[in-house]
């Protein structure tokens, strides 16, 4: 439908309630009685105040009658981000939290992703993950797979048919690893990962998109690191990877490159680390490091249950906030034990908090700053704030419809509450009871279709 001002935009919802979300200024903007239009392509056309209802329909050609309201203890926000998770590692979630991190790789995690060579497990293992995250209100997930190509080119697919905006990434490891059926050559490793890219690239699948994801220094060569740093540049891809993790980790890589003056310093001697580029955990980054982020663009993605679970760290937000560098949430499954980013939110406030309880000093995160990091925040850490992570014209429609008072939930209200304690009560108690709509670029993804039958 075109106005007379040229516009031109074909609506296909128009929604009224209220819409919360964050803007780079402010961490909770909430637009009560807004009304939100969506059209063609899934992109945001408009977000005005009702009040503009009258000339909205006249310049984009809908009917009042046509509009969906929102009940009154519902709410859009955006689709939250995973900005770190394991595929490959859902199937023992919730189990296997005993031990510390490279004792735990060697017992449970390189076992488990050996067996991805067989596609039928792939297929049942990858399906559910990619479900349960979107069913949780993961509307952007940052996978690492395994080191099996068909398989994480499964991945990409799955992510795809079921509409889920993914970074998709085959592991690469070299070394270091004991379990020798579950290893590359250097040499492998970069035929592979170019295989996986080229693959998963010509499916044109609009959503879907390749990462270079080296494992993590310890177990890639310098040799390797360099080839993959090369890869991503020559293709202008993302990257990711873990960094300073723990303790032994550390130590280790300091064996590993003796000629590096810290972690950070590994990745970016092997131009690793760009604007393009998400590390997970960071929980021991030196001032100096998360210097080096910021001035490279690189990005950190928390994991704060993994990093309890594994007795790993716990990492000052606030410190990386003040450094200016991009922070997102992960579940980093199976190393933390939910695959919702509502349980990474709560995980991250108790961490910030038992900071405080360490140093009354610290400045404790708050409910609204965690927000905008779930949301806002992780698409920054990504670099795909330009599509997605709030509510701005022309982004993609990637949304929550959340129901506070969903039947069978786990939200009781005892009195009436605006808007912003809705907010909250969902972040800190809610979960996909509550969630009761998932919208990846306009596309009603959750409630989930079932194929009707030929």
């Amino acid at each position: 439908m075109a106005n007379s001002n040229g516009y031109t935009a074909e609506i296909m919802r128009v929604y009224r309630g209220t819409c919360i979300h964050s803007t780079q200024h402010t961490a909770v903007e909430i637009l009560e009685d807004a009304l939100l239009g969506v059209d063609v392509k899934g992109k945001i056309a408009f977000i005005e105040k009702d009040s503009e209802l009258d000339g909205l329909s006249e310049k984009f050609g809908f009917s009042p009658s046509e509009i969906t309201q929102l009940a009154q203890h519902e709410f859009f926000m955006p689709g939250m981000v995973d900005t770190h998770i394991h595929a490959s590692q859902y199937s023992y979630a919730g189990t296997a939290l005993d031990m510390p991190l490279m004792q735990w790789l060697c017992t449970y995690t390189f076992p488990v992703e050996s067996r991805f060579k067989d596609l039928e497990f792939a297929q049942r293992v990858y399906t559910k993950v990619v479900k349960r995250t979107l069913r949780n209100g993961t509307t952007t997930a940052c996978y690492h797979a395994t080191i099996h190509t068909d398989a994480t080119l499964l991945l990409g697919q799955i992510a795809n048919d079921l509409g889920q905006r993914a970074l998709v990434g085959k592991v690469c490891m070299d070394r270091n690893n004991p379990a020798k059926y579950y290893k590359e050559t250097c040499q492998e490793s970069q035929e592979e990962t170019c295989r996986f890219i080229a693959e998963l690239l010509d499916k044109k699948y609009p959503l879907v998109k390749p990462v270079v994801t080296p494992r993590f220094a310890p177990t890639c060569t310098g040799a390797l690191l360099g080839q993959l740093g090369a890869i991503a540049k020559n293709n202008n891809l993302h990257i990711q990877s873990h960094i300073s993790e723990n303790a032994e980790e550390i130590k280790l890589v300091k064996d590993l490159f003796p000629e590096s003056k810290s972690y950070t310093d590994v990745y970016h001697k092997h131009n690793l680390l760009t604007d393009k580029t998400v590390m997970a955990h960071g929980c021991h980054l030196t001032d100096e490091e998360l210097t080096l982020f910021r001035e490279t663009g690189t990005s950190l993605s928390h994991c704060p249950n993994s990093n309890i679970s594994l007795c790993s760290g716990v990492l000052n937000v606030r410190n990386v906030l003040n450094h200016k560098v991009k922070l997102g949430l992960g579940t980093d499954v199976a190393g933390g034990y939910s695959a919702s980013i509502l349980d990474a939110l709560r995980r991250a406030l108790d961490s910030s908090k038992i900071l405080t309880i360490q140093d009354p000093g610290h400045e404790t995160l708050t409910f609204e700053e965690a927000f905008r990091i779930a949301t806002l925040g992780g698409s920054q850490a990504l670099s795909l704030d330009d599509q997605t992570g709030n509510f701005e014209v022309g982004k993609d429609f990637d949304a929550l419809r959340v129901n506070v008072t969903a039947p069978g939930g786990p939200i009781d209200l005892i009195q009436s509450d605006g808007p912003k304690i809705l907010l909250e009560k969902f972040l800190n108690l809610g979960d996909d009871r509550n969630i009761v709509e998932v919208f990846v670029a306009g596309r009603k993804v959750v409630p989930f279709t079932e194929p009707k039958p030929e």
